[in-house]
């Protein structure tokens, strides 16, 4: 009967299963209302443009989504209710108190949806993602030990390795041009660089993306992008998916692209796994370490699939951004080169973390403005009160300092307006400037009231707060040493080039008006 089904969905058009899903969408809608006396506090916010999607494709759509969140918060205050996909709503929290508590509860009180776990498990498999509660801490206390600052410490040398290559590779890109400027697409050159970073870093296996070598899981990942690209449609679909995600299974070009991402993991995490058997006591893998420390080989596989998706996506994505943000402002980009140049030699891993602080300014503005991953979504798990640090006003006009929340309730932490609201930190909250990390006050009281990396929400809090968080600083600091040293970076069409946010996997930025995902930069050789 399974397989029938599955066969049944394959051989449905979208059509067939949207009006499907549109009708279980109207019953949900008729029948929710009545079938129970609710507890939740009943929140104020914004009405939907569409009974099917509510403000789900405006979110969706929006060149800035934090920008979005922030100005519904200021209308409805710091905790609000907005209506999504087929008659599912979401309580946003945009309050540092409310946020804090709600990280501290993380995997326990507050999980993933179901429908989000269907999906990952579809993606990745049953990882480190998918667990919650005992099992979630379990499995990371198992991985942890490769991601400490002892085992990113010894990784150090193999980064730079890796960066080095990049450099190289400009170098000779600009003699065969030369002498003079080229314009290189930066975004590409990350996403090789992530890759292989974090494959000779952390397994001791070269992808070779920077010698050219072709990669279908960086291909299939662009092209999962560029499909957002193509109209409503891949938007509708990816939307609904989260509600139904059943809809994965349906053959659209979208799905494939997933289905080619799973694959070739897996062939990556097979490549791993052999290398980990035949590694000495004296040289052991991060894979390695996974082998001996998570129960099963199965166990070890599922988490490689997790670690590598993850760590590729989101680092190239804050190295990309931080390397358009230097382009943007060459005050900036001048200002950090003396301070490289003033230090003298390479840097060990403890002056790279704590020994110059303009490129450590750098790396935090860039991960407050330009978080990969926009908003973190959670269920409640059962029914719990949480406190606000300010009050807001319900539905019925009741102000209250605290909200209910029942089981099942959807909520909403919006990184990317807490990273960037001006009620937390300050009128030129939106404004790159790296500054801020360096002056007595530039960090406000609000801001500090965030419990997150250096009061940032990028890597999350609480109990899934990011392994791999000391692993992407060292890696994006030392990309910034090397690029910045040995070359200038200019926006290839002056400095007020607009750059536009794809929304994929991640949130991508590309040169607006132009196809892909491309970000050519003018790169020339520093020369003193």
């Amino acid at each position: 009967m399974c397989n029938a089904f599955r066969d049944r969905i394959h051989s449905a058009s979208f059509i067939d299963i949207a009006i499907g899903l549109a009708a279980i969408c109207v019953l949900r809608l008729a029948i929710h209302p009545s079938w129970k006396k609710s507890g939740k506090t009943k929140l104020c916010g914004p009405k939907g443009a569409s009974l099917l999607f509510g403000v789900g494709r405006e979110l969706f759509e929006s060149p800035d989504v934090g920008a979005m969140f922030e100005a519904w918060s200021k209308e409805y205050g710091v905790a609000y209710e907005i209506p999504m996909i087929c008659g599912q709503t979401r309580t946003i929290l945009c309050d540092p108190k409310a946020v804090a508590y709600f990280f501290a509860k993380d995997t326990w009180s507050y999980v993933n949806t179901p429908e989000l776990k269907a999906i990952v498990a579809r993606l990745l498999g049953k990882g480190l993602f998918y667990a919650e509660g005992k099992p979630h801490r379990r499995l990371r206390r198992s991985i942890a030990s490769s991601f400490n600052s002892t085992a990113v410490r010894n990784l150090g040398p193999a980064i730079h390795k890796s960066v080095e290559r990049v450099r190289t590779a400009w170098e000779s890109s600009i003699d065969a041009n030369g002498g003079g400027s080229i314009v290189l697409d930066v975004q590409k050159w990350m996403n090789y660089l992530s890759l292989d970073t974090f494959g000779i870093a952390g397994f001791s296996y070269d992808f070779g993306s920077l010698d050219g070598k072709p990669n279908a899981m960086i291909s299939a990942l662009d092209a999962i992008t560029e499909t957002f690209l193509e109209g409503f449609f891949s938007i509708a679909v990816a939307l609904l998916t989260i509600v139904f995600p059943i809809l994965m299974k349906v053959p659209t070009k979208q799905n494939k692209l997933f289905g080619e991402v799973y694959e070739k993991m897996s062939e990556i995490c097979d490549g791993l796994m052999n290398d980990a058997t035949k590694e000495t006591d004296d040289q052991v893998s991060t894979m390695g370490l996974l082998c001996m420390h998570l129960p099963t080989t199965h166990t070890a596989f599922e988490q490689m699939r997790t670690l590598v998706l993850a760590s590729y996506e989101t680092t190239a994505t804050a190295m990309t951004w931080a390397l358009i943000e230097l382009a943007r402002h060459p005050d900036i980009q001048t200002k950090l080169r003396q301070e490289l140049l003033s230090f003298g030699g390479e840097p060990s891993y403890d002056q790279l973390i704590n020994d110059l602080p303009y490129l450590d300014a750098i790396l935090q503005e860039t991960l407050r403005v330009h978080p990969p991953v926009p908003e973190l979504v959670r269920q409640a798990d059962e029914d719990d009160v949480i406190p606000l640090s300010e009050p807001v006003r319900t539905k019925s006009g009741e102000v209250v300092d605290s909200i209910a929340v029942e089981r099942g309730t959807v909520i909403t932490i919006p990184v990317s307006c807490l990273n960037q609201a001006e009620a937390i930190w300050g009128p030129d909250a939106r404004v790159f400037r790296p500054e801020r990390w360096l002056e007595a006050d530039g960090i406000t009281k609000k801001a500090q009231e965030l419990k997150g990396h250096r009061h940032l929400l990028t890597f999350g809090d609480g109990p899934r707060i990011c392994l791999g968080k000391l692993f992407a600083i060292v890696e994006i600091k030392m990309v910034l040493w090397v690029v910045v040293k040995n070359f200038v970076l200019e926006m290839r069409d002056g400095p007020n080039t607009k750059v536009e946010i794809i929304r994929g996997l991640t949130l991508r930025p590309r040169i607006a008006g132009e196809g892909g995902i491309k970000v050519p930069l003018k790169v020339k050789q520093y020369k003193g």
